[in-house]
């Protein structure tokens, strides 16, 4: 079957988790502090890591179209679908606009007018970190980001109506691939220096946009193989065989070396270069959140690494399914160390003013800092409101699969795709 059809048991499992994902929400909210810190926190979080995956699923797209490559023509489908969630991300993005602009959360210590002039590293910074930028460079930017994402799905919509098997045609789809690379690299980096390295305002890292690329991407690799083998397993994309997957599981295997190494390369400035800014934000970590940060390097690294290791794994649904549900998580978890101990920091640090007391006094003794479900390690909320945005994401992909054969039968490299083989050579079994 190559034409997706979204029944109506599926949509009602999708919209029961929306529920579940907004009553945990609502229920974060009540409970919450009076800044609403988890709520606030909680909403960025999920926000940015799904619309995250939505861009790098495009990037993705446009860097293997540019590379000439073949072998993913025929799940390309399934990464155009994931791009269009970037519309609704936008959408989600505003809520936090609103509510940097409005101060209705603390999510930002930048975002404090008082906290600015007190601060002379803040104060420094305030040109690039403020709410003007803030605003309008998410707009901007991520309003790009849709604009690609649409010329590149109409292009390819449109090879299968109007297209031949010749290259004429999808030489259009390669130079807007092309043209949107470097803009994904600069603009994807200010975006995210934006809505999560500023939380953390003190601190600044020059491999910080590649570490959260690399996290987004394993992420899409993941939710990748789940969604073609769920497809698979629902009688779609029967010319999807495990040589696809395979190289998908590649792809998830190398880049989560690849994000260990990132992660390595930042780490190891606190004592090869002995960089203060590194220092404080791996420190506090380390210190109050070892159960994020070490594992963290757990599920993302020494899992997917021992269990990737083998070319067999790669090759058999069981350990894939179970690799890529470990893997999503464990980037989900990453954002949630990312965003989460900084955020509190601020929020301690502005409930403590309101109170009268001074806010840098509660960043000296951050050491003091007690356990606090949804911040030292993610809750019932806290997985209720993801399940609630991964079905989401998966409403809005489902339905752009209908939109589109899931076979795009005029790519010139369909059939290289269809007849795709990967040698595998050193272990008994092999072609």
């Amino acid at each position: 079957m190559n034409q997706f059809t979204f029944d109506s048991r599926l949509k009602t499992i999708l919209i029961g988790f929306m529920v579940l994902g907004l009553a945990c929400l609502g229920l974060t909210f009540l409970v919450d502090d009076e800044l609403h810190t988890r709520f606030w926190t909680n909403y960025l979080h999920n926000t940015v890591f799904f619309t995250g995956i939505a861009f790098m699923s495009l990037f993705i797209l446009t860097a293997f179209t540019t590379a000439m490559a073949g072998w993913h023509t025929v799940v390309k489908r399934i990464w155009e679908a994931y791009s269009m969630f970037m519309v609704p991300g936008l959408i989600l993005m505003l809520v936090v606009i609103a509510g940097v602009a409005g101060h209705f959360n603390h999510l930002y210590h930048w975002a404090d007018a008082e906290a600015v002039a007190n601060d002379p590293v803040l104060k420094g910074k305030s040109s690039f970190l403020n709410t003007g930028w803030y605003s309008l460079g998410t707009l901007v930017i991520v309003g790009i980001w849709i604009f690609f994402a649409w010329k590149v799905r109409q292009l390819s919509l449109d090879e299968d109506k109007n297209g031949t098997t010749e290259y004429k045609h999808h030489q259009k789809l390669r130079v807007w691939s092309a043209a949107f690379l470097p803009i994904a690299g600069f603009s994807s980096a200010a975006v995210i220096w934006q809505w999560v390295m500023s939380i953390d305002a003190h601190w600044y890292s020059t491999l910080f946009a590649w570490y959260t690329g690399a996290s987004w991407f394993v992420a899409a690799m993941a939710l990748t193989i789940l969604m073609t083998i769920y497809l698979k397993g629902k009688g779609y994309l029967e010319y999807v065989n495990i040589e696809h997957l395979h190289d998908i599981g590649k792809y998830m295997f190398a880049f989560s070396i690849f994000w260990a190494y990132l992660w390595f390369s930042q780490y190891m400035l606190i004592w090869y270069a002995n960089v203060g800014e590194e220092t404080v934000y791996f420190f506090h970590r380390q210190q109050n959140y070892p159960v994020l940060f070490y594992g963290n390097l757990l599920l993302n690294f020494v899992a997917p690494f021992f269990i990737l290791m083998r070319n067999d794994t790669k090759r058999k649904y069981g350990t894939l399914i179970f690799t890529s549900i470990i893997v999503f998580f464990g980037h989900w978890l990453d954002f949630f160390q990312m965003i989460k101990p900084g955020a509190r920091m601020t929020a301690m640090e502005a409930l403590a003013h309101h109170g009268g007391e001074n806010g840098h006094e509660v960043a000296e003794h951050a050491e003091q800092l007690g356990f606090a479900m949804g911040f030292t390690i993610p809750g019932l909320l806290e997985l209720g409101t993801m399940l609630g945005f991964l079905a989401l994401f998966a409403y809005v992909v489902f339905n752009r699969l209908t939109k589109a054969s899931l076979l795009p039968k005029n790519d010139p490299y369909l059939a290289e795709s269809l007849h795709h083989h990967v040698e595998i050579h050193g272990e008994e079994g092999a072609h």
